[in-house]
Formats: C-alpha cells, structure tokens, sequence
C-alpha cells in the first residue's frame, strides 16, 4: 500500500507541473515535500492526492474498503523558502525512525 500510495502521489504532483522531492509515509499521516509552481492551489493539490489515492487505494486494496475514511479533511502545509532543502530532506527522510 505504501509504496503504491507514493507513485499515486508522485503521480499527481507531477500533473500540476511539480517534482516530489521526499514522501515519508507513517501510519496515521504523510509526510511529503514537493515543489511546485507557484500558480498550483495548495488547497487543489491536496484535494487531488487525498482524493484519487483514496478511490485507487481502495479498488486495488480489499482491506482498505472497510475503513470508513483512509484520510482525515485536515491537512497542515508549511513553505521551506528559508530552510536548506538538504535540511527538511533529512528530516522527512528520518520520520520514521523518530516514531
């Protein structure tokens, strides 16, 4: 499931013009950083990842049809202009030995 949720996101990012440049799946959330162009609604992104992953996930995975909701309409975004991209790379890349 993890892996094919990266590739719908990769997937979806790469249609508004954009580059994923780390995805950390964790069991209750997803972290993901991405460059986009500056035209592209953050709020239009999300609405896309969340959406299709949701429909693909579910035809593709029996199990996952049970839960109720595989995403919550909450989501947090946060602009990296000042921080080395080398920086927030690393902490995305280390999320899951943190947990």
């Amino acid at each position: 499931v993890e892996h094919r949720l990266k590739e719908l996101i990769a997937d979806a990012v790469e249609e508004t013009g954009g580059v994923v440049i780390e995805v950390e799946v964790m069991p209750d959330h997803v972290h993901l950083l991405v460059e986009i162009p500056p035209a592209v609604a953050l709020s239009h992104l999300v609405q896309r990842l969340k959406g299709r992953s949701s429909r693909v996930l579910r035809q593709e995975f029996s199990h996952l049809r049970r839960l109720p909701t595989l995403w919550s309409p909450s989501w947090f975004v946060s602009t990296v202009g000042g921080a080395p991209l080398d920086v927030v790379r690393r902490y995305v890349e280390t999320q899951k030995e943190a947990a």
